[in-house]
């Protein structure tokens, strides 16, 4: 198992290395969103703001307007809610380059509560024009990512759980936006996961596989700029299709798949993710999808009602 948050800033502090314009900022979470490695290492290239993300994002958006490139990091609720008005107006609208890194997204810091859990950010961020939308599913997506942003023109917003999860690609991997990874193939029902969900949403496939229904898996990294052919060509084709997400059931990934499919025609659709409500704490993170029915189990049920039904 590893932390997704920590191969961030590791991956942040080489690339700021090989490219001097590359600066990180932090509101006082440098610690738990480790932008720390930067700051220990490059003090001169990092800017801590304290609790202040509108300025976070303000003098992120004064540092790209210099030629610099500054990746703003802070928990994904302060940053894609305090701020929201500043990276809309400052940031997507002028379309500069900032790259927005939210930490512990989800339901992933599970002992805070609703409060620092965030199930609305990518529902917020992929409405804005001109922002680029990623979710990384384990810690060598989130390190490739990071590599590519580092590269990358524009405003992007990136969302890293606080969860650690094991490896589901190979060290080599490399990331391209808008590429859709199909695992595995399945002719009855197919699930398309994204984030940290999905080593469930491949042990949920053995399960229904072991009942006879066969269960295709993709994982959808760029939630935008969506590849909508190169989905369709992944899903093949299997016309039922499950979508499963720790995020609002309202405008994330399931609200993505179901632009394309009503589109297409011809698909039934079932969306799993928690169902409009605020989150709020628990002892451990498995207790928290257990009460909002987002285990392996809900997801065999879920799926095995579509293909029955």
């Amino acid at each position: 198992m590893e932390s997704s948050r920590v191969w961030y800033g590791r991956e942040l502090l080489a690339q700021a290395k090989k490219d001097d314009r590359i600066v990180a900022l932090d509101a006082d979470l440098s610690k738990s969103t480790m932008s720390m490695y930067v700051e220990e290492e490059l003090p001169d290239r990092y800017f801590e703001v304290g609790i202040a993300e509108q300025n976070l994002l303000g003098i992120s958006a004064g540092l790209a307007l210099s030629g610099m490139k500054p990746f703003a990091n802070t928990f994904a609720v302060f940053l894609t809610g305090r701020a929201y008005d500043q990276i809309r107006q400052v940031i997507a609208y002028p379309r500069l380059n900032v790259k927005i890194v939210g930490s512990s997204a989800g339901l992933s810091d599970y002992g805070d509560g609703a409060t620092h859990q965030t199930i609305e950010d990518v529902s917020l961020m992929r409405t804005l024009p001109n922002m680029s939308v990623f979710v990384p599913a384990d810690h060598i997506q989130t390190r490739a990512i990071t590599r590519f942003l580092a590269e990358h023109e524009g405003p992007a917003y990136l969302r890293i759980s606080r969860a650690e999860t094991e490896a589901f690609f190979a060290d080599d991997y490399q990331f391209r936006p808008g590429r859709v990874d199909r695992l595995l193939s399945g002719g009855d029902v197919t699930i398309v996961s994204c984030g940290n969900l999905l080593g469930n949403a491949l042990q949920a496939a053995q399960e229904l596989s072991n009942h006879g229904i066969v269960t295709g898996v993709l994982n959808v990294t760029t939630i935008k700029p969506f590849n909508r052919q190169d989905f369709l060509e992944a899903l093949g084709d299997c016309k039922r299709v499950i979508t499963y997400e720790e995020h609002n059931i309202i405008g994330g990934l399931g609200s993505t798949v179901a632009e394309v499919l009503a589109a297409e025609g011809g698909y039934r659709l079932h969306t799993l993710g928690v169902k409009d409500v605020f989150g709020q704490s628990a002892l451990n993170y498995q207790e928290l999808l257990e009460y909002y029915h987002l285990t392996v189990s809900d997801l065999v049920k879920a799926a095995s009602e579509l293909v029955q039904g």
